[in-house]
């Protein structure tokens, strides 16, 4: 059994409820655990898995989150810089799924966030999993 840490940037309640639950299944179906962290916003995702790395606790991570378009420039900047450094852990041997959607708008962010639907906290959780094993694998 693995030990996951959900972080979630907690803006969109409603859609946050649903990828939350969509990553505890698929981690909890799997016999792991789950602790769930919130943070304030997606650009504070990955600093908060970076100090929780670092901490040993924890096996693996899954990122959550939602980031819809508006009238500003706001958006790109945080949907790339969230995403560059979830990346940029993940090249550093740290296994995530990245979960935070980015849509047009809430119509699309309610279909990706449903579990019985695209449920893209599942989904995220599944990717997690997967470095994990890769993690295994290659472990000396």
């Amino acid at each position: 059994m693995a030990n996951f840490l959900i972080v979630e940037a907690r803006f969109y309640d409603h859609l946050n409820d649903m990828l939350v639950a969509g990553a505890k299944a698929a981690l909890e179906a799997e016999g792991h655990s789950v602790e769930v962290l919130t943070v304030p916003g997606a650009l504070e995702v990955p600093g908060a898995i970076a100090m929780a790395a670092e901490s040993g606790r924890y096996d693996g991570f899954v990122a959550i989150g939602v980031v819809i378009r508006g009238e500003t420039y706001h958006f790109e900047i945080v949907a790339g810089e969230s995403a560059r450094g979830i990346m940029a852990l993940t090249m550093d041997g740290i296994a995530i799924g990245n979960g935070i959607i980015t849509t047009e708008n809430e119509e699309q962010a309610l279909v990706r966030a449903d579990p019985s639907k695209k449920d893209k906290g599942g989904e995220a959780a599944k990717a997690a999993l997967a470095l994990f094993d890769l993690q295994q694998r290659y472990a000396g």
